[in-house]
């Protein structure tokens, strides 16, 4: 029920209505027990002259309600810090309530998926008692907390959507950053080091190699997973904001790392030796205690960082962001200046490979990542999620995602091999989570390398988008493969081989077995070793040219006799065993066929000789594999049991 002043001409928002509808979604928290006494009113009934912020920005902080929010509000801090981010989620000059142009109408924008998008909200903000019942600023007269809480609850569905999350998920939403987790408790690292590059684990130890200057422009927060000894009415699972660290020396010559916590219960929730009244302090000069105790504001506290690691079992560590929107590396401070963005998918069937334990892996979508120059890679997979309630403060598993992986293997472009290449380990990987994002920080040398993200599980569907940063330039696009049609008999492993060539005027333009020319065109060796039955050989014949300049195209496929003497191609008299002469404008035409085990040659033609272009020949070619002998589990590396055996 709304009770406001009368207001018939400001907005009224159709799509997120002032009624249970935009609190409730299934009623299973205890979100519930306020059912039937939400009243819904605007700033200006809520109290006198309303503010977006604070003239004091300390009181801009957000202060939680009644809703079990704290993750969305430690990245709302976040956006405190750096006011570049805080225009992009809260464009300014919105006209407010002392403004003649005011309408009731405020938008947001919030990072989905790869792209900023918009939320339109209306003022209208759930009350009780004639007071905000959820998130607000420690000012009562400031309401953009109110305000972007209202937009983030409709981007979900509901308010009850946003009861636990992950502080990782609204970091990333309000800033289009890359966030990773690091365990305080000494667990293993899900990204493994590799030794022939180098690669930034992900793990307590690495809060204390930051240096002060990174850690004061780092997004960073810290929760707990169980209760507290030193924060006994903390309880499970609840999230707090990291303000400020500072080394300071006692006088006893010690030094000391000091940080300030802000809980977004608005309460001083700490009962350690830097507690306000503690006896940490009187290690200090009296000048430099009464300093630090002076910038704590409502709900912060100080404690050293052995306190910080024995209290929180998990910090979350966003990358800075620039005005110019680079990322800055947590580990070097270098600004990863070059970015790219490519989104997926895995398809059942087709693209959904699975994990390293299964045959099909080699069918998950794959990506040329070329890197001109040594420097720091970013690498970050988003799995696209529904938009509902994320997983709770404290948890790795999400009720709508995949456990999911990204694979990065060092290969020469132009000699590639893929079933080779899969069959050995990964030179970088971040094994199966169930995470929104796993990100992986490594430095490469110059190079071409094959990205393959991946599900756990086989089949299982999902989008995704695959993130880049990097200091050095590189560049990255879609591998280009056609796999087999999904026919009877074509199901099993696939190896796909790729060949350049050219048709030259004068030497290997010879066009079609029409021509006495015909033997001069390029020739490519084929083998086939494993005839299962059924068609076990695919040839894609690709010409690279402009779509407005294509030559008719074909080829062939002859037997190269036993004998060992060579092959002979006579024209008019060797015939092939198999043909693909549709000889159309097209940019490329293919076969997908049975030979016998034995050796081939496949020789590309244009129609007319003389006709100079360039070509792509794929062979793809059904093996043999025993199953691979890998035990992935998730969170963990794979352990390379034995070898994998293909047979040629």
């Amino acid at each position: 029920m709304e009770t406001e002043t009368e207001h018939h001409s400001l907005f009224v928002d159709p799509d997120f209505p002032a009624d249970d509808s935009s609190i409730f979604s299934d009623y299973t928290t205890p979100l519930s027990k306020l059912l039937g006494d939400v009243t819904w009113l605007r700033p200006q009934d809520i109290c006198k002259q309303p503010q977006l912020f604070p003239n004091d920005p300390v009181e801009a902080h957000p202060k939680q309600g009644i809703l079990g929010d704290c993750w969305l509000l430690c990245a709302c801090s976040m956006l405190l810090k750096n006011q570049h981010l805080l225009n992009k989620v809260f464009p300014p000059e919105q006209p407010l309530w002392d403004d003649s142009a005011y309408h009731g109408e405020f938008r947001f924008q919030f990072w989905r998926n790869g792209h900023w998008i918009e939320v339109r909200v209306d003022d209208r903000l759930p009350c009780i008692n004639d007071t905000l019942c959820f998130s607000r600023c420690q000012s009562p007269r400031a309401f953009w907390v109110a305000l972007l809480e209202k937009a983030y609850a409709k981007l979900h569905g509901s308010y009850e959507r946003l009861w636990a999350g992950q502080v990782c998920e609204a970091m990333v939403d309000l800033s289009g950053t890359i966030v990773v987790r690091w365990s305080l408790k000494g667990a293993e690292s899900p990204q493994q080091p590799n030794d022939t590059q180098t690669q930034h684990t992900a793990n307590g130890t690495s809060l204390s190699q930051l240096s002060l200057e990174l850690k004061e422009r780092c997004a960073i927060s810290c929760c707990v997973h169980s209760a507290s000894t030193g924060v006994p009415e903390l309880g499970q699972f609840h999230a707090m904001s990291v303000m400020e660290w500072t080394n300071v020396t006692t006088t006893t010559g010690e030094q000391v790392e000091l940080i300030r916590i802000r809980n977004p219960w608005g309460r001083k929730s700490w009962a350690g030796v830097w507690r306000e009244s503690g006896s940490g302090w009187g290690s200090l000069e009296a000048s430099c205690a009464q300093a630090l105790l002076g910038r704590t504001a409502v709900g912060e506290f100080w404690m050293d960082l052995t306190e910080f690691q024995q209290e929180f079992d998990e910090v979350t560590v966003g990358y800075p962001v620039s005005d110019a929107g680079h990322l800055q590396s947590i580990y070097t401070g270098s600004f990863l200046i070059h970015s790219h963005q490519i989104g997926g998918r895995w398809v059942k069937g087709h693209s959904a490979g699975g994990c390293r334990n299964n045959s099909t892996f080699s069918s998950n979508p794959k990506f040329w990542l070329k890197v001109c120059e040594r420097g720091e890679v970013l690498l970050s997979l988003l799995q696209y999620g529904r938009p509902e309630r994320p997983a709770e403060v404290g948890t790795r598993q999400h009720p709508h995602l995949q456990a999911i992986a990204l694979h990065v293997w060092k290969v020469e472009k132009k000699h590639f091999n893929l079933v080779r290449t899969l069959n050995k380990p990964p030179i970088v990987s971040h094994t199966h989570a169930y995470d929104r994002e796993v990100v992986v920080d490594t430095h490469l040398n110059p190079g071409f390398y094959l990205l393959v993200p991946s599900t756990f599980l086989q089949g299982a569907e999902g989008r995704f988008l695959l993130r880049i940063h990097s200091s050095c330039s590189t560049s990255l696009s879609v591998m280009k493969s056609t796999p087999p049609p999904l026919q009877h008999g074509s199901e099993g492993e696939w190896e796909t081989i790729s060949s350049h060539g050219s048709w030259s005027v004068g030497s290997t333009a010879g066009g079609s077995r029409n021509f006495a020319t015909h033997g001069h065109n390029p020739r490519i060796p084929l083998t086939v070793t494993y005839d299962p039955g059924g068609n076990n050989i695919r040839v894609i014949l690709r010409q690279n040219r402009p779509e407005n300049a294509l030559h008719a195209i074909g080829f062939h496929i002859y037997k190269v006799p036993d004998s060992g003497s060579g092959f002979l191609l006579t024209p008019g008299s060797t015939c092939p065993v198999v043909s693909c002469v549709p000889h159309a404008h097209s940019q490329e035409v293919s076969v997908f066929c049975h030979l016998q085990r034995g050796e081939y040659v496949v020789i590309p033609s244009t129609y007319q000789p003389e006709l100079s272009a360039h070509f792509t020949l794929t062979l793809l070619r059904r093996i043999h594999r025993k199953a691979m002998q890998s035990q992935e589990l998730l969170g963990h590396a794979v352990q390379e049991v034995s070898c994998i055996s293909v047979m040629r």
